[in-house]
Formats: C-alpha cells, sequence, structure tokens
C-alpha cells in the first residue's frame, strides 16, 4: 500500500538526494567548525562542569 503512495507522488524521487546532501552538509560544516575552533574556547566549555559544582559547593 504505501509503496503504491509513494509511486502515486511526482518527482518523489528529489526526497533522498535532499536528504542526504543535507546530512553530508551539516557534518561537513561540523567537521570545519570543530578544526577551527579556537583551543581556548574548548578549554573554557571544559571547565564549566567543574566550575558549576564548585559554585553549588559555595552556596550551601
Amino acid at each position: 500500500m504505501y509503496k503504491e503512495v509513494l509511486r502515486s507522488i511526482e518527482n518523489i524521487e528529489i526526497y533522498p538526494v535532499i536528504s542526504l546532501l543535507i546530512f553530508v552538509i551539516f557534518f561537513v560544516a561540523m567537521f570545519i567548525w570543530v578544526i577551527k575552533v579556537p583551543k581556548t574556547y574548548i578549554d573554557h566549555m571544559k571547565s564549566l562542569p567543574m566550575d558549576e559544582d564548585e559554585i553549588i559547593k559555595n552556596e550551601s
């Protein structure tokens, strides 16, 4: 049944191509961002969980 419904839609074959392009573009963009992000930003984000624990302990 579903095959017949999908076959009846015109130009349905473009959707898998668009989905693949979005998937590839997203992961290429994330890879480029990871390569170009400053090391100081990574160190800052890495230390955030520990900083929050210290703040909670100081408030108690």
